[in-house]
């Protein structure tokens, strides 16, 4: 066995992230690591990365007990870990991001000609869709999730952790992250797959372990297992109790949006999708409504009034909200605590000359997080210490607080776990049938088909067709990849 952990303990601050945590690993396979946010996924690959310290219980490592101070001892036994989140350096290259913290020299410089030589041949060799010359500030987040991948090949490791690695990627580029893990499996590298994308499991697990409340609650073969077995080991409901939601009559038109190759509206308790292959300009519409980058003067109207925006903040003004793809990087404020990112976008609501009233700011803060059933023992603690779908729900929290009519939700469910996507889309569903129009992108086919009124596809910065509810994944997805005129056939 190359990796044993057995009976591993772990608690921040009286909170038991690990009870009673198992989890065993051959040379030469891919084991699968599932639960909901907050199971403990990620505090035990952090102890077996060497980012944390465990309380209790053993690790053994080919048969010998071991433990890592520092991440540095995990990778010098061949230990690597791809992060959901990305750590790199964004002012830096592609090639000086693989190499950072152990770039080769040249006499008393560093050799960067030998970093865009190796990184290029990493690149080649797996195909992605990446220049070693690039600078990382300048890439998509998908991009930056395979510049992670090769960061963490470079050190030709025994065991790989790839934790959320294609939460952001378009199928064409997951493909790509399943032909690497296929590959590195036949060299016998052993790699720990963590995802919540459980259908994934089905193409590259070979074991799956399920994790619950810290603690192992299941270890098997993936063969024979099929995804509403896994969901109830869970959260101890099946699948059909998810996803479900009803179609209302909508109102008045809330958002009109007029940009060259891009023109549709959202009404009033409308949730209207937004399906199209990575660069296909989903990410950028919304950017462009919310101001990031400004639209030209009547592009985009509010309650059927053209709006001036030429900033965020001009957005926020008018009723616009952006819950955005990266919520640590531009969501949230990480470092602050919840009670203050959830007033953030509204604050004169909780001050007075000039003074934030703590006590009001708190009873807000609590009051969210009763509604929305966040998982925090306080609202003092830093938003950065919840999980994925709790910080999520910080960020909705936010725009409720601000009560603001128009949505705009990029990737909301990317990187939480099901039952977090269904906490999500209640919310969402509650937001719309108070009248609110809601625009949601998801690069999740079955989850638009579940919870948009209508959805627009986009290829290459263009709307391309409009689809009813009723449509299929196979139908948007020709769209998407062929791009053929704009077809309408949603009712207006």
């Amino acid at each position: 066995m190359l990796l044993e952990l057995t009976a591993i303990r772990k608690s921040f601050g009286g909170v038991h992230a690990l009870r009673n945590a198992e989890l065993s690993v051959e040379a030469g396979e891919v084991h699968a690591v599932v639960g909901e946010n907050g199971a403990g996924k990620s505090t035990l690959m952090k102890i077996i990365a060497g980012l944390e310290s465990r309380d209790g219980g053993e690790m053994r490592w080919k048969g010998r007990s071991v433990s890592f101070a520092t991440p540095g001892e995990a990778r010098s036994l061949g230990i690597g870990m791809v992060h959901q989140e990305s750590l790199l350096a964004p002012h830096l290259t592609v090639a000086e991001n693989v190499f950072l913290g152990r770039e080769p020299q040249r006499g008393a410089w560093l050799d960067g000609a030998a970093m865009e030589r190796q990184t290029a041949r990493i690149i080649e060799s797996n195909r992605f869709p990446l220049k070693a010359g690039w600078k990382v500030e300048q890439l998509r987040p998908a991009q930056k999730q395979l510049v992670e991948i090769c960061r963490v090949l470079h050190g030709n490791p025994s065991l790989l952790i790839f934790d959320e690695p294609t939460s952001s990627l378009s199928q064409a580029e997951t493909a790509k992250v399943f032909r690497t893990v296929r590959e590195l499996r036949e060299r016998g590298i052993a790699i720990i797959y963590i995802t919540h994308k459980l259908v994934e499991l089905m193409d590259v697990a070979d074991h799956i372990t399920i994790m619950r409340d810290g603690e192992s609650v299941h270890t098997g073969r993936m063969a024979g297992m099929t995804v509403d077995e896994i969901v109830r080991h869970m959260v101890g409901r099946s699948i059909s109790a998810f996803f479900s939601r009803k179609k209302y009559p909508p109102g008045e038109e809330r958002l009109k949006v007029d940009l060259p190759g891009v023109q549709f509206h959202v009404r009033a308790g409308e949730i209207v999708g937004v399906a199209g292959l990575v660069g296909a300009g989903r990410t950028e519409v919304c950017e462009t409504v919310f101001g990031i980058s400004p639209p030209p003067p009547g592009a985009v109207s509010v309650n059927g009034l053209p709006r001036d925006i030429q900033n965020p903040n001009d957005a926020v003004r008018v009723g616009i909200a952006l819950v955005t793809e990266d919520r640590q990087r531009s969501g949230l404020a990480a470092e602050l605590a919840v009670k203050n990112n959830i007033t953030l976008a509204n604050l004169g609501a909780v001050c007075a000359a000039g003074v934030v009233l703590s006590a009001k700011e708190r009873g807000v803060a609590e009051d969210y997080r009763a509604r929305l059933k966040m998982r925090t023992d306080s609202v003092d603690r830093e938003a950065r210490l919840l999980s994925g779908g709790n910080q999520q729900k910080v960020v909705i929290a936010k725009w409720l607080f601000r009560n603001t009519e128009v949505v705009l939700f990029d990737e909301p469910t990317r990187g939480i776990d099901v039952g977090a996507k269904a906490e999500v889309f209640a919310l969402m569903d509650e937001m719309a049938r108070q009248g609110k129009a809601l625009l949601m992108v998801s690069s999740e086919l079955t989850e638009l088909l579940q919870v948009a009124d209508r959805i627009l596809v986009m290829r290459e910065g263009t709307l391309v067709a409009e689809l009813p509810r009723e449509t299929t994944q196979r139908e948007i997805m020709h769209h998407a990849a062929v791009g053929e005129q704009r077809e309408d056939r949603a009712h207006a």
